[in-house]
């Protein structure tokens, strides 16, 4: 169990969190596609990059890990190597599904398991697609859930045309390392712009991609062409906390270090912006097609709003985090279209309503795929169970430090993401 102080002043100083999970997964999948070596710096090393790390090993690549640098040396692009033993992508979606797309084209037997979390996940979303470029993949029952094989592929797989009924980067993404091995051009009709990592990291990588409007067009490549080294810059997902707490704390000014601002990804900006949360952009720079800046925030006092549509894929992640803020807004927050919540490594719309209301009651309110928060009203110590999720576990940690405290269940499942995320709420 973990308890949660209230705090006593606001957030001050400088603040260093760790490199950003999505670019860490690519970057190690991407480097052990190429034949020469990457040095990969602000790794994180946290339990869903590192379940990555170890497939990847698995598959014949050659990785070193010294803190957070990674040196990563593959065997070229059509070299994949037959595991051995079943693959576990732990408690990741991102390990899972991105490699699920890289191992539909190849010539030899793959299965994957995962946690307990992991294996309640549908998968058919992702098995669709490459079942249309000519993958054989079997998962569990109708919604294909773990153990998945995908038996060997016969032919090379076919380029297709594929409009996602969702947006979703990690469907995108395995669709988009399948279209590699394809035997024509794969394009990729995203209903709304989701996180564009995989294809800036694929063209850092010598790929041609082409977009125009939400379709993006990937044409088959011989071999990936790496660069020496690539710099991973802070995780937005887990500035978030930082930014909301800041926020909301009165007294507050803190300037957040070196994170990641890809406009795919900066969603919570805009929200925490229309809302009247106070923070610049500084040292705004530009690495390996990455944007990256320093956020300094100060407190600031909320009101409630209301999003939804495309600007979902641009913060999904961080929902629980902007449902704190929420409840320290003045008036109503409507998030609209937010049901793929439901899906995640726990219902989070669930969680939400039922652990955010013990600090807050009748606060929350959820239907099925929106979240309706009344802010302002008043919060009390409370006893909350994280379910095993990361980003519930640290969400609520930040609603209790600035309300009135709050006890968890279990803390340990930070280290997906944020590993020393308690030992920097303490300080």
């Amino acid at each position: 169990m973990k308890k949660i102080l209230p705090s006593t002043h606001g957030l001050r100083g400088e603040l260093e969190i760790p490199g950003d999970k999505s670019i860490s997964h690519r970057s190690i999948i991407l480097s052990a596609l190429s034949d020469s070596t990457v040095e990969v710096s602000n790794f994180l090393a946290g339990a869903d990059c590192l379940s990555t790390v170890a497939c990847m090993r698995s598959l014949g690549a050659k990785i070193e890990r010294f803190g957070e640098k990674i040196l990563v040396t593959g065997n070229g692009l059509h070299n994949l190597r037959e595991p051995e033993n079943i693959l576990d992508a732990g408690n990741s979606g991102t390990t899972l599904r991105l490699l699920m797309g890289l191992l539909a084209p190849q010539k030899f037997l793959t299965t994957f398991t995962g946690d307990d979390s992991l294996r309640r996940r549908p998968m058919a979303r992702v098995i669709q697609p490459l079942t249309m470029m000519g993958a054989l993949i079997f998962g569990r029952n109708v919604n294909r859930n773990l153990p998945i094989t995908i038996l060997p592929s016969v032919k090379n797989l076919r380029g297709i045309s594929y409009e996602m009924p969702v947006a979703s980067a990690q469907v995108k993404s395995a669709i988009l390392l399948a279209g590699l091995y394809a035997d024509s051009p794969t394009i990729v009709i995203e209903p709304a712009p989701s996180r564009d990592h995989t294809e800036k990291m694929l063209a850092a990588f010598g790929v041609q991609l082409e977009r125009v409007g939400n379709a993006i067009k990937i044409f088959p490549a011989e071999k990936l062409i790496a660069p020496e080294k690539i710099s991973v810059p802070s995780d937005i997902s887990s500035a978030a906390y930082w930014l909301v707490l800041a926020t909301i704390l009165d007294g507050s000014d803190v300037t957040i270090k070196n994170v990641g601002v890809n406009e795919t990804r900066t969603g919570i900006l805009d929200v925490l912006r229309d809302m009247g949360a106070t923070f610049e952009l500084l040292n705004v720079r530009t690495s390996g097609g990455e944007r990256a800046a320093d956020i300094r925030v100060v407190s600031s006092k909320l009101r409630g709003v209301e999003f939804g549509g495309e600007m979902i894929p641009r913060l999904i992640d961080e929902i629980p985090a902007l449902a704190v803020a929420a409840a320290f807004a003045e008036g109503t927050t409507i998030i609209r279209d937010v049901g793929e919540l439901r899906v995640k490594e726990t219902d989070r719309l669930a969680a939400i309503v039922d652990e955010f209301n013990k600090i807050s009651p009748e606060t929350f309110t959820a239907t099925d795929d929106s979240l309706i928060v009344r802010g302002g009203r008043e919060k009390f110590f409370a006893e909350c169970k994280t379910r095993a999720d990361h980003r519930m576990a640290m969400s609520v940690s930040i609603f209790g430090a600035a309300a009135n405290g709050v006890v968890l269940d279990d803390d340990s499942c930070v280290k997906i993401s944020y590993p020393n995320f308690f030992d920097v709420l303490k300080n």
